[in-house]
């Protein structure tokens, strides 16, 4: 029995967090293409997360007040 944590456990969002995945490469200056990104280094990958997790703890702050 496989666990992928990698499911999409709501499929409606998958584009929005696609959308949301594009918009913090952006920012963080790493281009991204539609698909497989396998030539990313390690530091670029973990910077559009970074950024991906900061944006949502500020979205939940915000929404906190």
């Amino acid at each position: 029995m496989s666990n992928n944590s990698n499911k999409v456990l709501v499929p409606e969002a998958k584009e929005a967090l696609n959308r949301f995945k594009m918009e913090a490469a952006n920012e963080v200056g790493v281009n991204l293409k539609e698909g497989y990104n396998g030539e990313l280094t390690s530091k670029q990958a973990g910077s559009v997360g970074g950024q991906m997790v900061k944006k949502m703890i500020q979205s939940y702050e915000q929404n906190m007040k």
